[in-house]
């Protein structure tokens, strides 16, 4: 870092590196790191670049460490160690996968269907959890729901049981092992089952570096077709619900007619696919 500690020269420098080396949101991120290495908002940046603020040289240092990192494509969120999902502050890291805004419409659907079952305690099942995203977006903003959830990775299952105590979330309770033969206990008893499973197929190399380098393939690849899971995901929750709930599982913008199908060879009834914000097919559904 040069001699300057002036905020807007370092933010200058910052831009040009992070540009260069691909990233998309250069300035999203540039405020995002500070204010991680500042502990101040989005705003609160902001108003220190306005005012042309002078850095310590200590938390210039930090930062030029951080852009460097950001600079070599690691995620933003392993590097704050925190990811934004709905109203959520999750903690992330490596070993998970960091959870997408596009899958915030797949919690809504589910949120949504849960909603409009008069039970007083419905249950909603979480297969493949991750860091526990879906499940927790469930269990804080449908408080009267009982939510299970279950995760195979051993990586990403500690990050969930974290991000529960991180939260203080009492009703979701979080299982580590295989979704297939999971929570027999409830067969016929849930309300909606939804997942966010690995769907990209084998031979697919995903574009992002973020993606290729520091996502952990269990969490991406779904066999051949990128459906071997998906596959599993349906079976089970054919088990779980009962008459008339919910299954509601995100894939690739690619694969909605192959879920579709799927879920009709599996004799699934009101079978639909919804677009996220770009039009794209990115979460379908079926009824019991």
């Amino acid at each position: 870092m040069k001699p300057s500690t002036s905020i807007r020269v370092i933010r200058n420098e910052s831009l040009q590196r992070l540009s260069q080396a691909g990233i998309q949101n250069a300035e999203v991120d540039f405020e995002l790191l500070l204010g991680h290495v500042l502990g101040i908002s989005r705003g609160e940046v902001q108003s220190k670049v306005a005012l042309d603020a002078d850095l310590p040289t200590a938390v210039a240092d930090e930062l030029d460490r951080l852009v460097s990192r950001r600079c070599e494509r690691e995620p933003l969120q392993h590097i704050t160690g925190r990811a934004a999902f709905r109203n959520l502050e999750l903690l992330v890291g490596p070993g998970a996968f960091v959870p997408r805004p596009e899958t915030e419409l797949t919690a809504q659907i589910a949120i949504d269907a849960l909603n409009a079952f008069e039970l007083p305690e419905p249950i909603a099942l979480d297969l493949g959890t991750g860091t526990g995203a879906i499940a927790l977006a469930i269990a804080t903003e449908v408080s009267r729901a009982r939510v299970f959830a279950i995760e195979k990775s051993a990586e990403a299952f500690a990050w969930a049981q974290k991000n529960v105590e991180h939260l203080g979330v009492s009703t979701l309770e979080i299982l580590h092992g295989e979704i297939e033969g999971s929570f027999s206990q409830l067969d016929g008893q849930a309300s909606v089952v939804v997942s966010n499973p690995p769907y990209i197929p084998v031979d697919a190399v995903p574009r992002d570096p973020e993606v290729q380098k520091f996502d952990p393939p269990l969490a991406l690849y779904g066999g051949e077709d990128g459906l071997d899971v998906i596959r599993t995901v349906s079976s089970t929750a054919q088990r779980l619900l009962h008459p008339g709930g919910l299954v509601v599982i995100e894939h690739g913008e690619l694969q909605g007619a192959a879920v579709r199908e799927l879920f009709a060879n599996d004799g699934w009834h009101a079978i639909s696919t919804q677009k996220d914000l770009l039009g794209r097919d990115r979460v379908s559904t079926a009824v019991r």
